[in-house]
């Protein structure tokens, strides 16, 4: 969550920011009311609290110099003075659970450098790797499903009988294919992130710590039973490893990265991007996220961004890197770059990372700090991106490996892990 005092003491500049991202002003203005009135009252509650204990001294030291009838006048004053401060705390807490409802529903503000927008049709093209449009033309290139029912590796039919829609099942090389890009984005990382293994279920207040609660609560899997959710994403349990703790500032950066299988409504999505493995309600993917100090976030992004951007090219997948205006960053984020693969199957560029800086917001709402060598405590910044998206990196392989035979070429550097370079 963002810092209350940004709201109490540069409300101004906070409230254009936040605009950027489409926040309403009218909530800010009662945020920020509702934070001076629960100011004002906090001042009101302490000060009745010390008049209450300064006539309770007074009163004992009335019956030590045996002025009785005097100090049993002032028990009158003292009672007065315990109703009104009950009043009072109960008015402090219902302020502090309002503050807390808005609070946790204002995104983070966007970063001064991401460019300004309206939405989607606002991010900026910094610049395409390994793309070449005449490589395209004068052929016809099959979506990936249509390959992979030809191959018996992709089957939608039985995916739908068993699960519905935004399912997937794949067979044979189908699966062994997907099991190697996992492999593959662990391996290529494994000098830099610890692995994790997470749990694929959390509690509320982990999902509360990233953001996704309760901002995208209807795009979550709730476990009916118990206070758990299914995960969408290997942020989730990674941004809470450390969460109400206090790390050294010797330890930063803390890099992780984990496998996980995710899970996603996807609510309101139906019928865009829904065919093959384009947009899915379960996926596998490897993710990473790093714990830094403030000084350290820019350095710390270009590598991440630089770690997403090699598996691509050693995959040999052409690419681009899109930078997200301020209206289509999400909840959490104050800056995001999205590396998309080229699909000549359905001729779109198709998201496969998306490398964010959260600053400390997150941080804050997971109560994440670290000490500096002065001794100063403050929270610390984070940063996350997907090493390897399998959905549609593999969607992306079997599209542009399509041969005139109607097999599939393998990339090189999936080969050790595939045992073989074609799928027939």
């Amino acid at each position: 969550m963002i810092d209350r005092h940004l709201l109490l003491d540069n409300f101004e500049a906070t409230a254009r920011s936040l605009a950027r991202k489409g926040v309403d002003i009218e909530m800010l203005q009662e945020t920020r009311g509702i934070l001076e009135r629960r100011k004002a009252v906090t001042r009101k509650f302490q000060d009745l609290r010390t008049d209450m204990n300064a006539k309770s001294e007074e009163i004992g030291r009335l019956f030590q110099s045996s002025r009785k009838e005097e100090a049993e006048q002032r028990k009158g004053v003292v009672a007065d003075l315990k109703r009104e401060i009950a009043d009072v705390e109960k008015e402090l807490r219902e302020l502090e659970d309002r503050a807390n409802y808005l609070v946790m529903r204002i995104p983070n503000l966007p970063s001064d450098s991401c460019p300004d927008g309206t939405g989607e049709q606002d991010n900026v093209v910094l610049r395409t790797e390994g793309y070449d449009e005449s490589c395209y033309q004068g052929r016809t290139w099959k979506p990936h499903w249509e390959i992979g029912q030809s191959l018996g590796i992709w089957d939608g039919e039985r995916a739908a009988k068993i699960s519905g829609a935004m399912f997937a099942l794949l067979r044979k090389d189908g699966a062994k294919l997907l099991r190697a890009l996992v492999k593959f984005g662990l391996d290529l990382n494994a000098e830099e992130y610890e692995e994790i293994l997470p749990p694929h279920f959390v509690r509320s207040e982990t999902f509360t710590a990233t953001g996704h609660l309760p901002k995208f609560e209807m795009d979550a899997y709730k476990l009916r039973d118990d206070d758990l959710w299914a995960i969408p994403t290997g942020e989730v349990p990674l941004m809470s490893l450390h969460r109400d703790e206090i790390l050294s500032e010797s330890e930063l950066p803390k890099r992780y990265m984990a496998y996980t299988v995710c899970f996603r409504r996807e609510a309101g999505s139906a019928g865009k991007d829904t065919r093959g493995m384009q947009r899915l309600h379960e996926f596998h993917k490897v993710e990473m996220l790093k714990l830094c100090t403030p000084e350290q976030i820019e350095h710390e992004f270009d590598a991440m961004l630089a770690n997403a951007e090699r598996a691509l090219k050693l995959l040999g997948l052409p690419y681009r890197v899109v930078d997200l205006c301020a209206a289509d960053l999400t909840f959490s984020s104050a800056r995001i770059y999205d590396l998309e693969v080229y699909s000549p199957g359905v001729d779109r560029w198709l998201e496969v990372s998306s490398v964010g800086i959260f600053t400390d917001f997150q941080a804050r709402r997971g109560n994440i700090k670290f000490r500096r060598e002065n001794g100063k405590v403050e929270f610390v910044h984070a940063l996350n991106g997907s090493a390897m998206a399998t959905p549609r990196v593999w969607a992306a392989i079997i599209e542009h490996g399509q041969q005139a035979d109607g097999s599939v070429r393998i990339p090189d550097v999936l080969v050790p892990f595939m045992g073989k370079d074609v799928i027939r």
